[in-house]
């Protein structure tokens, strides 16, 4: 178990990404910040990284952080990793989806769920 003084920082390729508008009632997402997420992140066929430092994620060049209510899992008879968090981005509350089926699956798993319990540990 690493030192918790030490800063967390974890780097990992998704095969996919969804980000939505939640909750529903928080402000609405502007047309651009639609347009933009669906482009780069939804409708991205190409493998996303993803970058976590301490509290806050990085997904190709979105920044999303207040992030809260985080779940890791490997589904059953699946070999890949989930995450799924709600945070902001550009001050619009998220709902992401990310999804790995990397080789390195249930290490990137290992490293999320150390990551979850240091940052968010309910």
């Amino acid at each position: 178990m690493s030192n918790t003084s030490e800063k967390f920082n974890f780097v990992f390729s998704a095969n996919k990404v969804h980000v939505h508008h939640w909750p529903l009632n928080s402000p609405v997402w502007s047309d651009l910040m639609k347009k933009n997420i669906n482009l780069n992140l939804n409708k991205n066929i190409q493998k996303q990284e993803i970058t976590i430092h301490e509290s806050q994620i990085r997904i190709n060049n979105y920044e999303f952080d207040k992030i809260k209510k985080v779940g890791v899992t490997v589904p059953l008879f699946k070999k890949e990793t989930r995450i799924v968090f709600e945070g902001q981005c550009s001050g619009f509350d998220t709902h992401v989806h990310i999804t790995t089926n990397s080789k390195e699956y249930l290490d990137i798993f290992n490293q999320l769920m150390n990551w979850k319990n240091r940052y968010f540990p309910d």
